[in-house]
């Protein structure tokens, strides 16, 4: 019975122990391991926003509108720590941009670098947001619309199957 008792005391030490010496190593290799990076396959969400609709001015007057429905991607875990809404505070850094910077000019399509325009936005809205939150924007729809592609449709009467003839100044990605 003794020696039972004695068997029982022994593995029930050396399962704890092996148990403590697990967590350790665990918790160590833990530590260790580098943070990885949130990638389209984990840990990013995006941010999807309204049409974005931006008049180009030109010589104190309207030219035409941009419009735009974009997608921002940014670490799930950051946006659920934003106060404010990200999508107001998204919208509110693209108007931004778009008003401040004269480089861009829908108008004219040979001179549209996407790109640029794409790391311009997240550049933006980093900035104002104060960290690297946004990882990437995303083009959902870009389209300009001049006055007199508006008058067109507006004197025709709206319809969406219809292409207006001025389609050298609509860029659509």
């Amino acid at each position: 019975m003794l020696k039972l008792a004695a068997a029982a005391i022994w593995i029930a030490a050396a399962t704890a122990g092996s148990v403590f010496y697990a967590f350790q190593q665990a918790s160590t290799v833990e530590a260790a391991a580098p943070a990885s990076e949130p990638t389209a396959f984990g840990g990013l969400d995006y941010v999807r926003l309204n049409v974005v609709s931006v008049p180009q001015m030109k010589g104190g007057e309207v030219n035409g509108y941009f419009l735009a429905r974009l997608v921002f991607t940014a670490p799930t875990e950051r946006l659920k720590q934003l106060v404010v809404p990200a999508d107001a505070m998204l919208t509110d850094a693209v108007y931004g941009k778009l008003y401040a910077d004269p480089s861009i000019d829908f108008s004219r399509v040979d001179t549209l670098d996407i790109a640029a325009f794409r790391a311009g936005l997240r550049d933006a809205v980093n900035e104002k947001i104060g960290e690297n939150l946004i990882t990437e924007v995303l083009i959902e729809q870009v389209d300009f619309l001049s006055k007199a592609d508006i008058r067109r449709a507006s004197f025709r009467g709206w319809d969406s199957s219809e292409t207006v003839e001025s389609a050298p100044a609509s860029a659509q990605h």
